[in-house]
This record gives structure tokens, sequence and C-alpha cells, in this order.
């Protein structure tokens, strides 16, 4: 199974406790902010800090993301000197637009380890898609380059772009979702939905996760740990798929056995797509512990 990727916990780099505290909550990786979340002159302080607690804090394993400035600036590329060095991190670009950012970025990255004796090609990248022109070019973004290991939906700044605002429905993210996701299955990459920064309404956040779980993405970038166990519930294979699953692959072993090239199950062809989602479910079902 490939690395869980349900839940994303934005951590501010200005924030000495909540960096202290990232690894605690059991979220499936945390993601340090250079960017948004810290104002121009706070930015040189949270770099250090960040850089001090990557060197020093144990986050139990969980995948560790850094979310960078613009790297066609110089302080882009002060960030990407420090994380990338510390080997330690996937380096998140912000504002992806184009397949060219993402390579701007690698080249940046090359250089640092290079410089560093730092294993070429071992630092891996994420690229956040948030304006109309990145979402039209996610197929070529998603391809851009081999570090990529998922492309992520910035709802807040893409809305702003179309000139409307989120909705509780969220009709005016479904084609920039849509075509995200679509990207990133073709790329072979994960898709990784944007934060729901309501996190009083319980209700309409469960209701946006099992949407975007229906929807096929790997899941969500949360911004509180109080959304991480209604998204792990969501994203936990049931029992009775659980069980439809083990009889689909009961199905297998057993035409297997008698030498047939045809599986039925109760009563029912079993193709190719039926055995990959049972193999899916299974795979999701002991990496989060719910099947031996």
């Amino acid at each position: 199974m490939k690395q869980l990727r349900r839940t994303m916990l934005f951590v501010p780099g200005n924030n000495p406790g909540m960096i202290k505290d990232a690894g605690i909550y059991g979220q499936d990786a945390i993601m340090f902010d250079l960017e948004d979340s810290v104002s121009l002159t706070e930015k040189d302080a949270a770099r250090f800090l960040v850089y001090e607690a990557l060197l020093t804090q144990d986050y139990n394993g969980k995948e560790l993301v850094v979310r960078v400035n613009d790297p066609t600036t110089k302080c882009g590329v002060d960030d990407l000197e420090a994380m990338v060095r510390t080997q330690k991190v996937v380096i998140r670009l912000p504002k992806t637009e184009s397949a060219e950012d993402v390579l701007v970025c690698e080249r940046e990255i090359a250089r640092i380890e290079r410089e560093n004796g730092i294993e070429e090609g071992s630092t891996r990248m994420m690229a956040a898609i948030e304006s109309a022109a990145g979402v039209l070019n996610a197929k070529e973004i998603a391809f851009s380059s081999k570090r990529l290991i998922g492309i992520a939906l910035g709802a807040e700044d893409y809305v702003t772009d179309l000139k409307t605002k989120r909705s509780p429905e969220g009709i005016e993210l479904l084609f920039g979702r849509s075509m995200i996701l679509l990207a990133a299955r073709a790329a072979g990459i994960d898709a990784i939905d944007t934060v729901y920064s309501d996190v009083n309404n319980e209700e309409g956040f469960r209701k946006e996760v099992e949407l975007i779980h229906q929807l096929g993405f790997d899941g969500k970038s949360i911004i509180n740990p109080r959304q991480i166990q209604t998204v792990h519930d969501v994203y936990t294979p049931t029992q009775k798929e659980i069980d439809k699953a083990l009889a689909v692959m009961d199905a297998i072993e057993e035409a297997h056995k008698k030498g047939s090239g045809v599986i039925s199950l109760n009563g029912k062809m079993v193709d190719k797509p039926i055995v990959a989602r049972a193999q899916r479910t299974l795979d999701l079902a002991r990496a989060v512990g719910v099947l031996k």
C-alpha cells in the first residue's frame, strides 16, 4: 500500500506551539506553511523555526511537507535552501499555473541537492493549483516532473480568481476538482482536496469529505485536529465493503483452483475493474488497521 494521505494538517510556520505538537494528532501528513499564513516580517524567523524543528523533533513517522514561498523570489529560494538540506520533507509549490512553474522549482531543488551532496532526485514535490489557469493546465502540471507525488486544490484563491465565493454545496469547485483528479489519475499521482475553513460546521465538513471521497480524491487538507477523525471515518472501508472484497478474492481463488478463466460471484461476472476495486479496498483496510 502506498503512502496514506487522507489527512494533511496545515501548521503555520510561525507558531512554535503548533509545530511542537503537530505529531500527536494521528493525521497522515503534516504540512508546515511558510507562505500565506506567515507575514512578510516573519518569513525568516518561520523558516528557521521549521528548519530547527525538522532536525530536532520526532514526528512519529508522519509524512512531512513544507509549503514554500514562490521559488522565483529570494524568500522562496531561501526556503528551498533550508528545507531541501533537511532531507526530510516534500516541497509543496504554491499557486502553480503551468508545468514551467514546477520545472523552475525542480531546477532549484536539483541545484541544492548537487551543492550539498544529496542524491539528486530524492526530494519530492507537490503542486498546489489555485487559479483558473492552473486548473486548465492541470494535466501538464501533473506530468511535468517525476518528483511530483501529488497535486492539490487551493480553493480560496481559485474561487476568487473565478470571481465568486464558496458555497455549502461546492458547485463552483466541481470543475476544478474534476480536472485536478483526472490529471492526477492520468499521471499516477495523488489528488488532495482543499481545506474546509468552518471548523464548527461538522455536518457541512462531513458532507464535503463524503463528496470528495466519492469523486476519488486520496485525501483532504485540514486546518484543525478536530477534523482528522471525520476524514478517517469516511475513508475507512466499512465491514460490508471488506466482506464484499474478500468474497471477490475468494471467487478468484476458487476459479483458479478449477482452472476456469471465468470468475463469477452470486451469479454475476467478476471482471478486472471489480477485482482492482476489491484489492484497493483490502489494501486500504490493512493500511488503516481494520483488517489483519
